[in-house]
């Protein structure tokens, strides 16, 4: 069973910096993952932060583009995302993705780590 663990988030002041961590637990083929980061605020849809594909081409939303770098870890079977210039907009819930593209596809979600940003 493929199990994702975040781990990174909590409170920092406008301005700051944070690191985010999502261990990938329960598969041999994490380098055949694509790997993101999504956001979802309460009573919002969950929105797309950042993805990297199991080739390491990267994609981020345009309200993060310059601040926030995804990259990932063979090794370590770990996705990191580090977020630079925090603003309080970026209040959310983080929530880790896995994929496996290939067939049979399947999409594997970790259950969350909060990110508060004080202005």
């Amino acid at each position: 069973q493929v199990q994702l663990v975040e781990s990174g988030g909590g409170l920092v002041q406008a301005g700051g910096s944070l690191r985010l961590s999502c261990v990938v637990s329960g598969s041999s083929i994490f380098s055949l993952l694509a790997m993101g980061w999504y956001r979802q605020a309460p009573g919002k849809q969950r929105e797309l932060v950042a993805t990297i594909s199991s080739g390491g081409g990267t994609n981020y939303a345009d309200s993060v583009k310059g601040r926030f770098a995804i990259s990932r870890d063979s090794a370590k079977k770990t996705v990191y995302l580090q977020m630079n210039s925090l603003k309080p907009e970026d209040t959310d819930v983080y929530y880790c993705k896995a994929e496996k593209v290939s067939y049979p596809r399947a999409i594997y979600w970790g259950q969350g780590t909060q990110v508060t940003v004080s202005s």
